[in-house]
């Protein structure tokens, strides 16, 4: 579905993304973790269209979508969430959900009047109940606990209908019990569309992704099943801090 092809960029003599290459299987879940400074923002960013890379491409589908702006992408079907949540806090749930779902009405009806535009509204209802954010419907999003605004992001990505969701580090400044909550969420939306993942919770990494990209200063430095990059000697003493020769 997705794949990145010897990526590169680098600010002044800083390389902050080096020849990165690494493929997204359709309907699976692909994570890239790393430690601080490694470049997965960046990776992310030249993937989403919020940065142009310096060379190398990024393909969906077969599609050269290399620097393509981030809104012509949602329309080709990728959607992402961002490290702060990016949502309208003084609107409600239901008209933030609402909002997303509208914008794939053809321009021409944009000055339709709200209420009689019923596809919108009646797929931002199904999300609603989705997502399990029906009683929090008429709530203002600036309102919601943390857990709960990155449910209602991710279902916002979902009414795009993408192909690829982007989620960057959706358990972020998350309690345990919404953690497991985002958990059992994102493994629900496998099968119905690719996932790539941004996260430094490893112990959410290795329960819910098929495949996971490993960066390190700004290259890949290993990429695998979770069995196999939590076996890695390489990924250990980059990353866990763990060096098996000294063990």
């Amino acid at each position: 579905m997705i794949k990145v092809s010897n990526l590169n960029k680098a600010f002044g003599g800083l390389r902050a993304v080096d020849d990165l290459s690494f493929e997204g299987e359709r309907n699976r879940i692909t994570s890239i973790i790393g430690p601080n400074g490694a470049g997965k923002s960046t990776a992310f960013n030249l993937i989403a269209g919020t940065l142009p890379p310096d060379s190398g491409t990024v393909t969906l589908d077969g599609r050269d979508i290399t620097g393509m702006a981030p809104y012509v992408l949602a329309g080709l079907g990728v959607a992402r969430s961002f490290q702060i949540t990016n949502l309208f806090f003084g609107l409600s749930v239901k008209e933030n959900v609402r909002l997303a779902c509208q914008s794939l009405v053809k321009r021409s009806r944009y000055l339709t009047r709200i209420d009689r535009l019923a596809p919108p509204l009646a797929r931002a209802q199904e999300l609603l109940a989705e997502f399990g954010l029906l009683e929090q419907a008429d709530e203002l999003v600036g309102n919601l606990s943390h857990g709960d605004q990155r449910r209602v992001e991710i279902a916002l990505c979902m009414a795009l209908d993408p192909k690829l969701l982007m989620l960057d580090e959706p358990t972020q400044g998350m309690s345990p019990s919404e953690t497991a909550e985002i958990d059992v969420l994102i493994k629900s939306l496998a099968g119905r569309v690719t996932v790539l993942l941004i996260e430094h919770d490893i112990d959410l990494v290795m329960s819910l992704s098929d495949h996971v990209v490993v960066m390190h200063q700004g290259q890949k430095l290993f990429e695998g099943a979770p069995s196999a990059v939590s076996a890695s000697p390489a990924v250990r003493q980059a990353y866990l801090g763990y060096d098996d020769a000294a063990a």
